[in-house]
């Protein structure tokens, strides 16, 4: 699992200005040196033409709420997750940087990625992982001992960049990235956990030959449910360790 730097940085919000909206998405992708513009969907959708990306159109900087929604990448299409245009090249062992807009400092809550692959003889341009249990954990971040989350401390010590290494022994191929936070400040009860997901197209290059077993697989929806630990969770009250929902991070 990914060790992020923010746990050795004490002080960070009073250099950081929450976003007018308090809310946000990944607008930016850097991936083996490239850069890459995120969908801008308060942008995008209203020029002509409307540029091709590699991330997954979503309707806005709000969140999904209902764990029960095929709304996997937060899009709009009727599964959930159009596809988008573009995919991005990385190698295995190299690191996806995801930056994010600016983030609310009420907004606390974990980070996590998944990967999903694309099957044979599909493209990710045209890939619809639709309820199938093909989604794996890679990296996972929530509250640290200081009581420091990972959705708000983390991002404001890293300029709002999340960094996630892509299994250096990960087998080759197209795969979709389900980046996400979710944000707890309303998850006393359910539905109140915000989930903020975005999907990221790219292909993995390198010679290795690993992959999860079925036991590391999930679906969503089907991951999170309201009873999984972490949904509900009150953020002002608990002070116990976090419990970060979903599967075990694969680590090959």
């Amino acid at each position: 699992m990914l060790a992020l730097p923010f746990f050795a940085i004490a002080t960070v919000f009073s250099i950081r200005v929450p976003s007018a909206h308090a809310h946000g998405y990944v607008q930016e992708v850097v991936a083996d040196g490239t850069t890459y513009t995120g969908y801008l969907p308060y942008e995008d959708p209203y020029k002509n033409p409307v540029p091709d990306r590699i991330i997954r159109k979503i309707p806005g900087n709000g969140p999904v709420e209902d764990v029960t929604l095929t709304e996997h990448c937060n899009g709009e299409s009727d599964n959930g997750t159009e596809p988008a245009a573009l995919f991005a090249t990385i190698e295995a062992g190299s690191q996806l940087q995801l930056n994010w807009t600016a983030w609310p400092d009420s907004h606390v809550g974990p980070v996590i990625t998944y990967l999903a692959a694309v099957p044979d003889g599909t493209d990710v341009t045209a890939y619809s992982p639709g309820t199938d249990s093909v989604w794996f954990k890679v990296d996972e971040a929530g509250k640290n001992d200081q009581g420091e989350w990972a959705a708000t401390d983390g991002l404001y010590a890293t300029n709002s960049v999340y960094s996630v290494t892509i299994p250096e022994s990960l087998r080759p191929g197209q795969y979709i990235v389900r980046h996400e936070i979710i944000a707890l400040h309303q998850s006393y009860s359910y539905p109140g956990s915000q989930f903020y997901p975005s999907c990221i197209q790219i292909e993995v290059t390198g010679c290795g030959d690993a992959f999860p077993t079925d036991d590391f697989l999930v679906s969503f929806p089907g991951a999170y449910t309201p009873d999984t630990p972490g949904i509900v969770y009150n953020v002002y009250t608990n002070t116990s360790a976090y419990p970060i929902p979903g599967p075990t991070v694969w680590s090959p």
